[in-house]
């Protein structure tokens, strides 16, 4: 398959889940029905008070449409009512935040900053592997797409990993004095060349993904799990996740929520990427 197969394959399943049907609760139950959150565009509909729970569309005009009121007592849908890491009072300190009347936050889907977590399996090397993609939205020309961000993929991190102090090779630092003739022994014999990076080089990994995928090294299979990342709320980190389960409270709802000041916003991508470039 070729990069933009593949590329086309990935994004279709982005939005395929969003559409799937509901696997769990009473299927003869149509208020569970219409209470389940089943895309990810009517998160944001929801979440923007621009829908109700019964799946009606609010439009300019509307009164309910991003009423203040009503979307106060209305958020608490969007959140997993099971998840123990999201605390009470920061649930509802958060609801509070984006309902102010003289100045409320609302999600844009084309714009803030917001990602997608695509979890996915390819053949490596003779076996199944996992690689996860980040995938943020793009302009391009009148419209918006789907692009790969970053990717973690652990046998990259391996081919890159730091030799133990003391066997690394080098290059002498008079090397310049006989015209770095010493580079063809590098690139002749030399099967790490992680001593001759600067300190604390870490791979690109998008770079590597493109190529092994170019070269048929990689081949996609599947996509085995996504979640969203939102940073459009000031002050406020919040995942985005599709839970199947019985009952209302099901489909992409929030399962975790944290304060975040611009320096934790730093360190908690760092950690969303896995602390890779």
């Amino acid at each position: 398959m070729t990069i933009q197969g593949w590329l086309y394959l990935a994004c279709a399943v982005l939005t395929a889940q969003g559409l799937h049907a509901q696997t769990g609760g009473d299927f003869g139950d149509e208020t569970a029905l219409y209470a389940e959150t089943k895309q990810v565009n009517q998160f944001f509909r929801r979440f923007n008070c621009e829908e109700g729970r019964n799946g009606e569309r609010f439009y300019p005009g509307n009164p309910l449409y991003r009423d203040p009121e009503f979307r106060l007592g209305y958020l608490d849908i969007l959140f997993d009512g099971q998840s123990s890491s999201i605390s009470p009072e920061d649930k509802q300190e958060f609801i509070r935040y984006v309902c102010k009347p003289d100045l409320p936050t609302y999600l844009n889907f084309h714009g803030g900053e917001w990602l997608a977590e695509v979890n996915t399996r390819f053949l490596y090397e003779g076996s199944e592997r996992d690689l996860t993609l980040f995938m943020r939205l793009e302009a391009d020309r009148l419209g918006y797409k789907w692009v790969i961000d970053r990717v973690q993929f652990a046998p990259y991190l391996k081919r890159f990993s730091q030799r133990p102090a003391g066997e690394t090779e080098f290059l002498h630092p008079l090397s310049h004095e006989l015209d770095f003739m010493n580079l063809s022994k590098v690139f002749r014999s030399s099967k790490d060349l992680q001593g001759y990076v600067p300190a604390g080089y870490e791979p690109d990994q998008l770079t590597l993904f493109l190529l092994d995928v170019a070269a048929g090294k990689l081949t996609f299979r599947t996509v085995t799990n996504m979640r969203f990342h939102f940073f459009q709320v000031q002050g406020w980190y919040f995942e985005l996740r599709d839970l199947q389960r019985a009952g209302y409270n099901t489909g992409w709802l929030i399962t975790r929520l944290e304060r975040v000041s611009p320096e934790e916003h730093t360190l908690l991508l760092r950690d969303i990427y896995h602390a890779t470039r």
